[in-house]
């Protein structure tokens, strides 16, 4: 009695052409098997084992899995026994693939696909897929997922080797239709009598070298494969969710340092300047108390109208230890020109002053203004301004310097996801296009 701890031994035949012999691992699902030696293919269907096609040596292909190499996928043993070449040809130039016949006798087949390095395991699927369309695009739903078009093609079949199931021969024409959802593909085959549709999942090279335990390194994946996983994809998501985080964090913070600081006005005062009156032009305030060491923040707000004004300050202390000198331009001019209204500059301007330790202040302030403006005008020129003076302001442009800084990784990975999509169907039958429906109905 068989169980499925022990394969069974492969069924010899000899070649009908040249005599070689011929191990049938597939048992009864062998309908033709090639002869390694002579490339000739052998109806094995019928006693006489008929001779169904002969091709050149020339034409022989060297698989990359070598046949009756055995691995392991889903829980199962498979064991490659065929290998065939299978070709598209776009604008006159030729594509080829490799496709490996997988057997296991109490699990039926498995195909196994290779191409420029990418590989997918492939079943047949019983289930006729619905035709549906994805953001206008011809698409096939299959088992809850959405599969958009990829590519139509004629692919014809160049070289055999091994055994089949069916009476393969070189030079069968399908036409093939691939939809892709990553990591899976889903594949329709159409020749004159049936149509045949197979579902396959990505696997890399690595995956199937630990499979089938072959020695080296397996042929590096070049390009971007039509079901292949975008890697960029979930570091974008993360990167994201980061981001998020990050924000979150970053709002706390904002508010925190809102809540913090004391913003306090300390003092407020309003005055008016005339351009050449005479008398001193420069004036002191009250003293006021500025209560915590810290920042100080002095705001000028003026009338200005089409004229500009200088201010010299300094914050001087009342016991004379401390001072601090600086000043403002401030300018606000407007009219009208052939495109319309314009204006340019403010009519008002702030300084910030660091490190300013508690203590009793007051203010110096100097205005002047545009001395030609108030020559070319008897009554001269006047301005009406108001200063405000804060203490404790809070500062946001360490956070806000720190918000770009948070979206470069997001970006980053979404720039890549982006370009891997584009490469990805820039091999398609639609050209560059971004994006697959996969990624959005993960």
């Amino acid at each position: 009695m068989v169980t499925q701890n022990r394969v069974p031994a492969p069924k010899p035949i000899s070649c009908p052409n040249c005599g070689g012999r011929i191990e049938l691992r597939g048992f009864a699902h062998t309908r033709s098997a090639v002869c390694i030696q002579c490339c000739t293919i052998i109806d094995t269907s019928t006693p006489s084992l008929q001779i169904l096609q002969q091709f050149d040596h020339a034409q022989r292909e060297r698989p990359v899995l070598p046949l009756g190499s055995r691995g392991k996928f889903e829980g199962k043993t498979w064991e490659a026994i065929g290998f065939q070449v299978r070709t598209i040809y776009v604008d006159g130039t030729p594509y080829s693939w490799h496709e490996y016949l997988l057997f296991n006798p109490y699990a039926g087949f498995r195909y196994l696909t290779f191409y420029d390095g990418h590989w997918s395991l492939i079943r047949t699927v019983r289930a006729l897929p619905a035709s549906t369309t994805w953001k206008g695009r011809k698409a096939a739903s299959f088992e809850g997922r959405v599969y958009s078009h990829f590519q139509q093609a004629e692919a014809v079949t160049t070289f055999v080797m091994g055994e089949f199931p069916w009476a393969v021969r070189v030079g069968e024409k399908v036409e093939a239709n691939d939809y892709v959802s990553p990591p899976y593909g889903l594949s329709s085959e159409r020749d004159e009598k049936e149509i045949n549709w197979s579902q396959g999942v990505y696997v890399s090279g690595e995956a199937v070298w630990r499979a089938f335990g072959l020695k080296g390194s397996p042929p590096a994946a070049q390009g971007v494969y039509l079901n292949q996983p975008n890697p960029h994809k979930e570091n974008a998501k993360r990167s994201w969710w980061t981001f998020l985080l990050l924000l979150a964090a970053w709002a706390v913070l904002l508010i925190a340092s809102v809540a913090v600081a004391g913003n306090r006005e300390v003092f407020r005062g309003n005055y008016r300047f005339v351009s050449g009156s005479p008398g001193e032009t420069s004036l002191v305030t009250p003293v006021f108390q500025i209560p915590r060491d810290g920042n100080v923040k002095v705001e000028i707000r003026t009338d200005l109208n089409n004229n500009w004004a200088y201010f010299n300050l300094a914050l001087l202390r009342e016991d004379g230890a401390r001072g601090f000198d600086f000043g403002r331009e401030i300018s606000y001019y407007h009219g009208w020109d052939s495109d319309g209204s314009w204006s340019e500059g403010s009519r008002s301007d702030s300084a910030l002053l660091g490190r300013v330790p508690a203590g009793t202040y007051y203010l110096r302030i100097e205005p002047e203004m545009d001395v030609q403006a108030s020559a070319r005008s008897s009554a001269g020129m006047s301005m009406n301004y108001e200063v405000v003076v804060r203490n404790d302001v809070p500062r946001f442009w360490l956070l806000f310097l720190a918000l770009p800084l948070l979206l470069i990784a997001p970006l980053r990975h979404t720039f890549r996801a982006i370009g891997f999509e584009t490469a990805r169907w820039s091999e398609s039958d639609y050209g560059v296009a971004l994006g697959s429906s996969s990624e959005d109905d993960e």
